[in-house]
């Protein structure tokens, strides 16, 4: 995995939005860590359930650092899912992995929507 400091060391530079050509951006774009924080709206008392099948399907992902589900405190029928990946395209060849395909077919009738969504750069933190 790259860290974010040492590209940076390694460039040599402090690399600025808007003061990068496209190809760079897009470079930087594919080998920064990548998260992901979203609400995900559950069906009436199928929390639990949803949880179990996102635990099951969600283990051992290439690419991932971290895949906390957490249950929102203020709305028994919400989870917040806290994704941390080694790049933007490790998160997306995750999506045509075997087990993540299987949980999201079992677990689409439980999902009643989604609430917010946040594109994050990790930057700190273990």
């Amino acid at each position: 995995m790259i860290r974010r400091r040492d590209m940076l060391a390694w460039m040599g530079v402090v690399a600025l939005p808007g003061c990068m050509t496209i190809r760079e951006e897009r470079w930087m774009e594919e080998v920064l860590p990548y998260g992901i924080i979203g609400q995900m709206k559950v069906a009436a008392g199928q929390r639990e359930t949803l949880i179990a099948i996102l635990a099951e399907g969600t283990r051992n992902m290439p690419g991932n650092i971290s895949y906390t589900i957490s249950k929102d405190q203020s709305d028994e029928n919400a989870l917040w899912i806290t994704e941390y990946w080694e790049s933007k395209d490790a998160h997306a060849a995750s999506l045509q992995l075997e087990s993540v395909q299987a949980a999201i077919g079992k677990g689409r009738a439980l999902i009643e929507g989604f609430g917010h969504r946040f594109e994050v750069t990790p930057v700190a933190g273990g």
